[in-house]
């Protein structure tokens, strides 16, 4: 005997996921560059030279917490499809990808890898892609959720490398004691 969930049994899934992953993921974003000091009160972020194509810096944040909501929103349609072949491998993936996505900033910000920022975000950028991919077999809406993402991710790819060039001697470069804040 197959049972099918009703269209709102299939609402009520959907919103109870998003009410768990659209916050979890925002907090972890959040908590990932908090914890990183990134943004534009690094002392070494400051020093940096920027790329001319670099957006002004209250931009980040407005785009990151409007794309955490999307791939939260995505990665809800994914977990509510209860017995979609795929679901599965399209969530491993996903998680892989976001703890990739969180490496980033302390990468970048706390250890001041210009490089290795940039190793991350290549990988960071296949990952997406191939979630985009699991995610369109699952339910092609949570894929399309995620297209912002990956043109944003393919944008900051881009910036990394722009820094990188604009910047190779402070690559690695550790700021000095009293440059330092903690914030929490």
């Amino acid at each position: 005997m197959n049972l099918l969930a009703s269209s709102g049994q299939l609402r009520a899934s959907f919103l109870r996921w998003a009410l768990v992953c659209v916050p979890t993921v925002v907090l972890l974003g959040f908590l990932s560059g908090r914890l990183a000091q990134s943004g534009p009160d690094n002392p070494w972020f400051a020093s940096l030279v920027k790329p001319a194509a670099f957006p002004p810096p209250a931009t980040f944040g407005i785009v990151w917490s409007i794309l955490y909501v999307l791939i939260g929103l995505a990665l809800a349609i994914v977990l509510a499809a209860r017995g979609a072949p795929g679901r599965g491998i399209a969530f491993a993936v996903f998680v892989v990808q976001l703890l990739v996505n969180l490496a980033w900033s302390p990468v970048f910000f706390a250890m001041h890898r210009i490089t290795g920022a940039l190793v991350v975000i290549g990988v960071l950028d296949v990952l997406v892609l191939v979630t985009i991919l699991l995610f369109w077999r699952v339910r092609t809406r949570a894929a399309l959720l995620l297209v912002p993402y990956l043109l944003w991710v393919a944008f900051a790819t881009y910036l990394n490398f722009a820094f990188l060039q604009a910047n190779p001697d402070k690559d690695g470069v550790r700021s000095s004691g009293a440059e330092i804040r903690y914030t929490i």
